[in-house]
Order: structure tokens, then C-alpha cells, then sequence
């Protein structure tokens, strides 16, 4: 793939134009605890209290926005843990556009019932045994759908990408940002957005442990793929990056970086009880990772992006019991 084919910094600021009036300008939140505990200034972009809980209603909008009479009318096909669904069906709803969703049968019961309560047609497939891309395809041809896969599509990452704009915009340049990588579109497009508004600031993606194909990806130069991993971070239970994300995060992303699923407990419960806020467990991979990637943060301006707070009440307690 070459350069040209890849979203630029461009296409996130004319995603912000088309967000405006329908995404939340989330808050930058600060705690003195954090700063301690890094030995740095820390802003976490609260991306949980966008709109269905997560940054990715900033992705499916722009991507949604962008289509014309006939696929509005034919309307639009999805695959998602959980996050994305709820995305895709609530701009799908806003837009007046039909929207089919994949859902894994283990999705958590609040992504899966927030899916459904947006209006959505919920399919559910095996997360272990089915191959999700071909289902979706097939979906799609069948039904005359646009398919709109959660993260390797170009109108999905500009979206993504304005999470990280705003950032800069309020916090001023940082030296190092922190994100949550599933299958990359939350990190390639923070990249962007750094890239333009905050060129010395390094970019790390944050994957679970146990799921760190981006990790490995990074390191080889080529795409790896792996079994579904068994992690808390639902979210980030991906096989592989997209071809988009992995360009840019091979050009323009510092370092990928891994969290262990105590460590991400660990981060639910600080943000819990220090910053009374309800955090999912991906979401919590990026302050995660700034904490125990092993980065020398002291005294720098570091930004951490918090993607999402959609999880089951009794699931959240029982982690943190």
C-alpha cells in the first residue's frame, strides 16, 4: 500500500467538521495521584463519556456521514465486539440508515443489549471458532449492504483521529501519548493527529498481554496474525491489525507496548477510586501501559487516551472484588 492510499491528517480534520454538533468534546481529566505515580503531568482524554461510551462513535459517524442515497438506502454492515456495534447503530439511527451488526455470543450483555436498544439487527457468531470477516462479507453481498469493518477503513480512522486532535487542542503539545490498541485504528490515528499538531510527541500503542500480535507486527515489519486471545479486554481481543492501521503505525508509532490483565484491573480501580470514573477493562490499556511499559516519563507532559467505559456493572465489580 502506498502513502497516497492512507488516510493523512487532512482527513481528521474534515471528519472534526462533520462531527461537530454530534460527538461530545470529551474532558481532559488530571489527577495528582497519576502525576505522582508517573512523575509526570498527565491528561487522560475521557473518550468513556463520549457518546455510547466510547471513542468509537467518532469513526462510524464520519464513515456513516460519507455515504450516498443508494447506500443509505440499502444500508450498512458491521462486525464488532461490542463498541463499534453500538457505534455503527446509533449514527446508523441518527442518520436513518438500516444497519446489521455481528456480534460475538459472548459479548458483554450491556454492548449487546445498547446494540439492539439503538435500533440495530444484532447476528451473533462463535468468537472462537468463526471467521467474522467472511461472515460479514457475506452478510453484506447478500443484503446489498456497505460493509464497515471497526477499524482498516479510512473514513473509520479520520473519525478515530479526532479523539487525539482534540487532545493537543486542549492540552498543547505533549511529549508522549498513550493509546489502546485492539486492531489499531485508535493508535494510527492518534499518530495523525500527533504527527500534525505535536511532531515531537511519541506514540505508543497499549495491547493486552496476551493479544500483542500489533507488538509483534511492529517488530517484524510484516502483519501477524494470532488466535483470539483470552483476555478481560474484550475490546482488544483482535487477531490482527488492518492493513491501513499497520502502515501507520509502522511509520509513524514510537513503540507497541503490552499490559497484563492484573495491570488492567489494577487501572480500573484507580480510575475508580481516585478519579470516580467507570472504565472498561481495554480501556484502561493505555494508562496501563504508561505506568508498566517501562517509558521514562519523568517530568514530561503525557497524554492517555481512555477509550471507552461500556462494561457489565456485575462484571465490573466482580474484577475489582
Amino acid at each position: 500500500m502506498t502513502s497516497p492510499d492512507l488516510p493523512t491528517f487532512d482527513d481528521v480534520a474534515a471528519a472534526a467538521g462533520r462531527l461537530q454538533g454530534h460527538a461530545h468534546l470529551t474532558p481532559v481529566l488530571r489527577s495528582r495521584t497519576a502525576d505522582e505515580l508517573l512523575g509526570a503531568q498527565v491528561f487522560f482524554k475521557c473518550e468513556n463519556f463520549q457518546r455510547m461510551g466510547a471513542f468509537k462513535f467518532r469513526g462510524a459517524f464520519n464513515a456513516l456521514s460519507r455515504f450516498d442515497a443508494a447506500q443509505r438506502r440499502a444500508g450498512v454492515a458491521a462486525f464488532s465486539s461490542g463498541n463499534h456495534a453500538q457505534a455503527i447503530a446509533l449514527s446508523a439511527r441518527e442518520l436513518g440508515i438500516p444497519a446489521t451488526i455481528l456480534m460475538p455470543a459472548d459479548a458483554p450483555a450491556a454492548k449487546l443489549a445498547a446494540t439492539r436498544g439503538y435500533g440495530a439487527e444484532v447476528i451473533t457468531y462463535d468468537r472462537m471458532r468463526d471467521d467474522r470477516d467472511a461472515l460479514s462479507r457475506k452478510l453484506a453481498e447478500e443484503r446489498g449492504m456497505t460493509l464497515i469493518p471497526p477499524y482498516d477503513h479510512p473514513d473509520v480512522i479520520a473519525g478515530q483521529g479526532t479523539a487525539a486532535k482534540e487532545l493537543f487542542e486542549q492540552t498543547g503539545p505533549l511529549d508522549h501519548l498513550f493509546t489502546c490498541t485492539g486492531g489499531g485504528g485508535m493508535t494510527s490515528s492518534s499518530a495523525l493527529s500527533a504527527h500534525a499538531l505535536s511532531p515531537g510527541c511519541r506514540v505508543y500503542g497499549v495491547e493486552p498481554l496476551a493479544g500483542n500480535d500489533g507488538q509483534q507486527s511492529f517488530r517484524s515489519g510484516h502483519i501477524v496474525r494470532i488466535p483470539t486471545p483470552e483476555t478481560i479486554a474484550d475490546g482488544a481481543q483482535t487477531q490482527y491489525l488492518g492493513n491501513y492501521t499497520f502502515a501507520i503505525i509502522r511509520r509513524d508509532v514510537h513503540d507497541m507496548l503490552t499490559a497484563t490483565d492484573a495491570q488492567l484491573v489494577e487501572a480500573m480501580r484507580f480510575f475508580a477510586e481516585r478519579m470516580k470514573m467507570v472504565v472498561e477493562p481495554t480501556g484502561c490499556l493505555s494508562f496501563a501501559g504508561a505506568r508498566h511499559g517501562g517509558v521514562d516519563l519523568r517530568g514530561a507532559r503525557v497524554g492517555v487516551i481512555v477509550s471507552g467505559g461500556n462494561v457489565d456493572m456485575q462484571r465490573f465489580a466482580s474484577l475489582l472484588a
